[in-house]
C-alpha cells in the first residue's frame, strides 16, 4: 500500500519543502564574493576598482561585510559592516549612528539602512549564472547595480 495523506498532511508537507528550498536559497548567499567592475552599473557615482561582500547567515542571523575601494583624488578604502538577525540594529560609525534592518523577501536578502535621515536599500540576489547582484537603492541618485563571483 502507499503513503495516503489527508488535506493537512499535503498541506503540511508542501510547507515544510518550500521552507526547506528557501533556506537553502538563503544559504546559496553565503561565502565572499569579489566585485566584477567590467559588469557592474555605478550610476555615474564613484566606481570602485576592487570591492568584496561577504555574507554569512546563519540559522536568521545575517552578517554582512563589505569592502570597497575606489578612486578619490588618491585610493580611498571605505569598510562597513553589520549584522542584523531580523530586529533593527543600531550601529555607531565614523560618529554617525545608523540603524540596519536585513530581512528576506522570498530569495533576495533586503536590507535597508537609515543614517543621517536618509534610507538606502540594498537587494542582494543571485543571477542565472550564479553570480551575485546587489542593486542598491539611495534617495535622491540612480540605482547602482554591482555585481560580484564567488571569490575562490
Amino acid at each position: 500500500m502507499g503513503l495516503q495523506f489527508g488535506k493537512t498532511g499535503i498541506v503540511g508537507w508542501l510547507v515544510l519543502s518550500a521552507a526547506i528550498a528557501f533556506a537553502h536559497n538563503h544559504h546559496a548567499l553565503n561565502g565572499t564574493w569579489i566585485l566584477v567592475p567590467s559588469e557592474s552599473n555605478f550610476a555615474g557615482g564613484h566606481e570602485f576598482q576592487n570591492g568584496t561582500i561577504t555574507i554569512n547567515d546563519r540559522e536568521g542571523n545575517i552578517d554582512v561585510s563589505r569592502n570597497f575601494t575606489y578612486e578619490d583624488g588618491g585610493h580611498r578604502m571605505v569598510t562597513y559592516e553589520f549584522g542584523a538577525d531580523g530586529p533593527e540594529n543600531a550601529t555607531v560609525r565614523e560618529g554617525k549612528e545608523m540603524k540596519t534592518k536585513a530581512r528576506w523577501e522570498g530569495d533576495v536578502l533586503k536590507v535597508t539602512t537609515l543614517q543621517d535621515g536618509l534610507t538606502t536599500v540594498e537587494r542582494f540576489s543571485l543571477t542565472p549564472s550564479g553570480n551575485l547582484m546587489l542593486v542598491v537603492d539611495r534617495a535622491g541618485m540612480g540605482p547602482l547595480t554591482l555585481i560580484f563571483r564567488r571569490a575562490g
